[in-house]
């Protein structure tokens, strides 16, 4: 997609505050249990509906009023209107990998458009996730954030889209897609969950926060999601906190406070150079939190929530890819400990217009044995749904 020049930040420039729009209407995952009590008490309808309302949502995975026999008649429309509008209007599908990866665009209340991408493994099936429209960290290798901030997404919006997956896989979505395990890193293998094949109608195993924009940028609303997603049934869907992934391009303050929350999701940090120098060109918020105190945030991270930390890291041909900054990287993370991180490398994916390409087979293959030789878990991620603009750094809602 083609981003008219105005629409662009300046290089370097970040955006923490999002654009202020029209709210979202009021959702049911919006809101805490107590919330949803009182909301149908304000309604007029006796509070015990809202957690037949919920099992509805997060359980079954209807908004049909129709299904919704065990509610009169004469207050499931009242209901459903009220706390499950439609968030997310489908505007295009696209599959690649023989059907294992389907990527959806999606049109908010506001026009605001969003992606999220569903890959089925064989053990797995995991679901990448926005948090914002476009995102505000402005990495100049990667075409969300070439696309500037439109706005944060509500709760409810986050979370509405593992429900449809659900909802879609439930359905045989994905039934008949062909999985194979090339050796890579699947997305969702930050968990360390080692699931057992799916029996079954399929579901969402994994969520990982690695869709458009800065989730802990969107802190309310992206720890409300994760609290939805792990709030057993009918609160929310009952996933396990140890299957989610937080990505982050290293927003010190949001990574202590996430520690805090007792929610042990795995965190990735998206460090993508070792040295101030470089990374402040290619990951602008390194201008206020250095490497060194990403670093240190991502193992008090660990510290605290004995959740191995992934270190993400994007190889950029020429750029960031020399055997030096895979040793200053080891170093780095060789010092603070043992058993506390792992790294997944990325081969850079395309994005229109960029001067930026992958790195060399070889060169990747001599920067993951430098980071081994340090004692550094490494193993290169794969690459899902780069031909359908569905791979990290790619997604920039193109509704053409």
């Amino acid at each position: 997609m083609d981003i008219p020049a105005g629409n662009r930040p300046v290089p370097g420039q970040l955006t923490m505050v999002a654009p202020r729009r029209g709210k979202p209407p009021r959702h049911l995952a919006d809101l805490t249990v107590a919330e949803r009590r009182a909301a149908v008490e304000e309604l007029g309808h006796k509070a015990f509906r809202a957690n037949q309302l919920s099992t509805h949502y997060f359980e079954r995975m209807t908004i049909d009023p129709g299904d919704m026999t065990d509610l009169p008649a004469a207050v499931r429309s009242d209901l459903v209107d009220a706390l499950l509008p439609t968030l997310l209007t489908p505007v295009r599908t696209l599959s690649a990998d023989d059907g294992a990866t389907l990527k959806s665009v999606w049109r908010l209340h506001d026009g605001a458009l969003v992606e999220s991408v569903l890959m089925r493994y064989p053990r797995r099936v995991t679901l990448c996730i926005s948090s914002q429209a476009g995102c505000g960290m402005n990495c100049p290798f990667c075409a969300t954030g070439q696309a500037g901030l439109t706005r944060n997404m509500s709760t409810a919006e986050i979370v509405e889209q593992v429900v449809d997956a659900n909802r879609r896989l439930r359905e045989g979505l994905m039934d008949r897609a062909t999985v194979a395990d090339d050796g890579h890193a699947e997305l969702g293998d930050e968990s360390e969950i080692k699931d057992a094949p799916q029996t079954g109608p399929l579901r969402v195993s994994n969520v990982v926060f690695m869709g458009m924009g800065e989730a802990l940028a969107n802190y309310k609303a992206a720890i409300g999601a994760i609290r939805r997603l792990v709030d057993p049934s009918p609160a929310g869907l009952g996933m396990s906190a140890r299957g989610l992934t937080m990505s982050t391009v290293g927003l010190v303050p949001a990574i202590d406070r996430l520690a805090t929350e007792g929610i042990p999701v795995t965190l990735a940090l998206s460090l993508h150079a070792p040295d101030d120098e470089l990374r402040d060109t290619l990951v602008p918020i390194n201008t206020r939190f250095k490497v060194d105190q990403a670093i240190d945030a991502a193992r008090r991270y660990f510290e605290v929530t004995k959740r191995r930390v992934s270190i993400e890291y994007a190889l950029i041909r020429d750029i960031n890819d020399q055997a030096w900054r895979a040793d200053l990287l080891g170093k780095k993370l060789a010092a603070r400990g043992r058993g506390w991180v792992h790294v997944n490398p990325i081969p850079l994916n395309p994005t229109p217009g960029s001067k930026w390409t992958a790195s060399r087979p070889g060169v990747e293959q001599q920067f993951v044995e430098r980071l081994r030789a340090h004692g550094i878990p490494t193993t290169v991620r794969d690459t899902r749904g780069s031909d359908i603009d569905g791979a990290c750094g790619q997604l920039v809602a193109a509704s053409g």
